[in-house]
């Protein structure tokens, strides 16, 4: 029999795109290199230019309330609901400056309740922490101790800013008496904003921190703005109504400026600190600063757009922009004057680049468009509900991910042209466009042979056609298609190609699909024509609508020749349906739950073996899985079930075709599926013998989502965790890597032979422990201790042994200890096992076994291991001692036994017995 050809059985998960941001604090360094982002509890350090994972640093198990990163990138503060602020540094390896290894420098606790918000000066020494009883400390980052604590404000701190003033030159007083001075001071005061700069003479060597001030915002509307030199408050600013968000300072316009919830942005002279200018931005504010050397304001808000204001005029230039709504409102902006750009951080955990460019050609007078996005990065994609691959090239994937938008990435590899500025977005895992137009979450997708027309399908109760043309960046809604009572849950494009040199082969962006077929919750299945409606310009409308089953209708496929296609339900059947007609074929049941997909099998699909024999594919096949845990395989010609595959322990909600591989002749290709499980597991499944190849676990919760690549059967699975995993098919390199390990322990057993046979103990003991066989072990060592004689002087017999022994790696002494204990469980090794722990004693101190751990153990569960194992040790050789002794105590009854039976015999006449017995032919009895 042939052997079979193109069996897949092995994958790995060559890459995964995870979250990076799941909302709370980011920080970037001034560089733009370095981004640090909330992920849940923990924080994610990622490299800004490639999207790769530099740093995970563990949370303790609280919410991060507070997240700082020095503008260098040496060092990033978290603060915690527990109270507590940790201070790492962050120091890539000498080798490698792709990873970086965060060290923890110290742990301390701040306040007396948790950290809202913080900031760290430009020099990257100094931090600032607000908490939520209106207390402000600043500490000296490395050293980690408190340089002041700051009091005044009667609420939670809401922002901090760190900047320097301009401070005029010292004065001498001449002929103005101190009294005059002090009273100058009183009436300048530091209420309602009317405080003057004060500028006495200051010790000698203490100028360059006479300019370093703090601003702080709170809840209350009032800002305190605080003399770092002087420990003191200077003016306290309050002409907000609401809580402020943001604090920004201008060297060159002397201004500060805050934003607050009460939809105003404030500009504040810091000579006088007195208002200069309030704008009205009619949204509430979460961030305003400084752009183009302070000439501009920038703000973002609840609209979720960003906004430019002129200084002077406090007009803005920015033309009318549309509300993105609440949930894409911008909670927070990420800038360094050093930067090119903006960073937009908004609600539903996105991050914009937004060019600054245009500001360099701006006039002064005019209006601005909106600043271009250079790039758009989702620090999470939510639960995955669907995925399928784009482009000729499958370089794009296409993204369902519970929101009414579908989030299209790249897939290219990261090339290094790339990876050295973030402005550029060809990396993999990229986003590369956002296609909006749905109203409600898209709850599914398909995709034509072209990978240039995109289907969706929504809550909204429509269904969408994309054109997607990657080349020329357009990603447009081609059409829509409206007509169902409820929600769409399944979609399907025709996946068949066309014949080459025809113009719909050449020209797929040219050539829609012919027609789209629609499953929804109102139990019906629409087709739409696409094509001929286009081409009469016409909004497509229904060639059929039928009543398809008596629940909701969960997954549709068109087989490979466009001239069937199947619809699964909720009811737990599946029907066929011819396409052009719309009518009923046949009706597939055997599930005992709900269908959740349903796939028919590729073109060329070989001859399977069904449960009840072999099975051509006739009309095809058709593959299903359910609610039941189980996939089932279906004969078109008859309807019945070929096979069914179990192992899901939950319900199975994905299921696709392998590509066929392998042999010339179909009979000898394998076929293999994969499934998609609420398990979070995804299985291979081989069709012919019913059993599972391999099974893939790199999920946390279920998972919606499963594709295959047409060329390389890479799987690509999605779920409800957000983690995007690609699974590589390493079968080839599996079986090559378990022949070359076969071929090496053949070749490692013969050595061994030959050391035995030779006598060379060294290298025969130091084998047989690395390929942990522990009976050739037993044998060696039982012969050695067997040696007679012994040599002199030797502890187990031989020398060489000895020398072997007392010079063993930890890792052998402790596999040699684990040999020894279970040698020393059978009274027949007992000897041999004995003799060799007195060996291994007399040849190493205490410290060494106590320092003794099991491979892979931490160095703090090392003892526990060796403890047990002395604990075994003890308690049979104790046993064996016992034993001794009851033969020793047995052995004397023997003893006394023959003594006694000698007196008997000399006291019956033992001489003339012994004569009788020599001499004469009978018997003897003895009485």
């Amino acid at each position: 029999m042939a052997p079979l050809q193109g069996i897949k059985t092995t994958f790995e998960p060559a890459k995964s795109i995870q979250p990076i941001y799941t909302g709370g604090g980011a920080a970037v360094d001034q560089s733009g290199r370095i981004l640090a982002s909330c992920l849940g509890e923990d924080v994610l350090v990622t490299d800004f230019n490639n999207g790769e994972q530099l740093a995970r640093i563990e949370g303790d198990g609280e919410i991060i309330t507070a997240l700082s990163l020095t503008p260098s990138a040496s060092h990033l503060i978290l603060c915690s609901r527990s109270l507590s602020m940790r201070i790492y540094s962050l120091k890539p390896p000498p080798l490698s400056a792709s990873i970086i290894v965060p060290e923890l420098l110290r742990s301390l606790k701040p306040h007396s309740s948790p950290v809202i918000t913080s900031a760290i000066d430009r020099t990257g020494t100094l931090l600032a922490t607000g908490s939520a009883e209106g207390l402000v400390k600043v500490w000296d980052i490395k050293g980690g101790f408190v340089t002041h604590t700051l009091r005044g404000h009667s609420g939670i701190i809401s922002a901090l800013h760190f900047f320097e003033v301009a401070v005029a030159e010292r004065r001498i007083d001449g002929g103005i008496s101190a009294k005059n001075r002090k009273k100058g001071r009183r009436k300048g005061g530091v209420q309602g904003g009317d405080a003057m700069e004060d500028v006495d003479v200051d010790p000698p060597g203490e100028d360059s921190t006479r300019g370093f001030r703090l601003g702080s915002g709170g809840e209350d509307g009032q800002i305190r703005v605080w003399d770092l030199h002087k420990r003191t408050c200077i003016a306290v600013l309050d002409s907000h109504v609401s809580i402020v968000r943001s604090l920004a300072f201008s060297s060159n316009e002397n201004a500060l400026i805050s934003g607050s919830r009460d939809k105003t942005i404030i500009l504040w002279d810091v000579r006088s600190w007195k208002v200069r200018k309030v704008i009205p931005v009619l949204e509430g504010v979460e961030h305003a600063g400084f752009a183009l050397g302070g000439s501009l304001v920038f703000t973002g808000g609840e609209s979720g757009v960003l906004r430019l204001w002129q200084t002077d005029s406090g007009g803005e230039i920015t033309q009318e922009q549309q509300s993105l709504g609440e949930g894409e409102s911008i909670v927070d902006i990420l800038y360094h004057d050093s930067l090119q750009y903006l960073i937009s951080v908004h609600a539903d955990q996105s991050l914009i680049l937004h060019s600054l460019e245009p500001l360099s050609e701006f006039s002064g007078s005019g209006t601005l468009p909106p600043l271009p996005q250079l790039r758009r990065i989702s620090g999470t994609h939510d639960e995955v509900i669907d995925l399928a691959y784009l482009a000729p090239s499958r370089s794009l994937l296409a993204l369902a991910t519970n929101s009414e938008c579908i989030r299209i990435i790249s897939l290219k590899s990261t090339d290094e042209s790339a990876a050295s500025s973030p402005e550029i977005s060809a990396y993999f895992g990229a986003d590369v466009a956002l296609l909006k137009g749905h109203e409600d979450i898209i709850i599914c997708l398909d995709v034509d042979w072209s990978g240039h027309w995109l289907a969706t399908g929504a809550k909204d109760n429509t269904a969408r056609l994309w054109r997607i043309d990657p080349e020329n960046s357009s990603y447009i809604c081609f059409a829509t298609l409206t007509g169902h009572a409820e929600s769409l849950g399944a979609i399907s494009l025709p996946h068949t190609t066309p014949p080459p040199g025809s113009t719909a082969h050449t020209k797929p962006l040219d050539c829609p699909p012919q027609f789209v077929l629609t499953g929804s919750q109102d139990r019906t299945v629409k087709r739409w024509e696409v094509a001929n409606a286009i081409k009469a310009k016409k909004a497509p409308r229904a060639t059929y609508t039928r009543k398809a089953h008596d629940k909701d209708i969960n997954a549709i496929d068109v087989n490979h020749n466009s001239t069937l296609f199947a619809s699964a339900s909720q009811d737990r059947t599946v029907k066929i349906w011819s396409v052009e007609e719309g009518e009923v074929q046949g009706v597939l049941r055997g599930h005992r739950r709900g269908v959740w997909s349903v796939r028919f099998a590729p073109r060329d699909t070989p001859t399977i073996s069904g449960d009840g024999g072999p099975a051509t594919a006739g009309r095809g096949l058709v593959l299903t899985g359910s609610g039941d845990k189980t996939v089932k395989i279906w004969s078109l010609s008859d309807y019945s079930c070929l096979r069914t595959l179990e192992g899901h322990t939950n319900s199975v909600l994905k299921v696709v075709w392998m590509n066929l591989s392998g042999g010339d002749v179909k009979e000898k290709r394998v076929v293999q599926v994969a499934s998609a499980g609420g398990d979070g597991l995804v299985k291979v499944w081989d069709v012919g013998t019913g059993e599972v190849q391999c099974t893939l676990d790199n999920h946390e919760d279920r998972v919606w989502a499963l594709t295959v690549h047409p060329e390389t059967n890479t799987l690509i699975s999605g779920g409800g965790d957000s983690v995007i995993t690609f699974w590589e098919d390493t079968t080839a390199q599996t079986l090559e890597a378990a022949t070359q390990a076969a071929i090496g322990l053949v070749e490692q057993e013969q050595q061994l032979q030959n050391y035995i046979y030779a006598g060379s103990y060294r290298q025969a003991i130091t084998l047989a422990l690395q390929l942990n066989h522990p009976g050739r072990l037993l044998t060696l060592l039982s012969a050695v201790t067997a040696t007679t004689p012994p040599e002199a002087g030797s502890l187990c017999g031989v020398k060489a042994v000895d020398e072997v022994l007392s010079n063993l790696a930890a890792e052998q002494l402790y596999t040699l200890l684990l040999r020894i204990r279970d040698w020393n469980t059978n009274a027949r090794t007992a000897p041999v096992a004995q003799r060799l722990l007195w060996a291994l004693v007399k040849s190493y101190p205490a410290s060494v076994f106590t320092g003794l751990r099991p491979a892979g153990g931490s160095k703090g569960g090392g003892g526990r291991g060796v403890k047990d194992v002395v604990d075994a040790l003890k308690s049979y050789t104790e046993k064996h001692y016992r034993r001794m002794e009851e033969l020793m105590d047995e052995s004397y009854i023997v003893e006394y036994t023959l003594r006694e039976m000698d007196d008997v015999s000399f006291a019956n006449g033992g001489s003339e017995s012994t004569s009788l017995v020599v001499g004469e032919d009978r018997d003897v009895v003895m009485t």
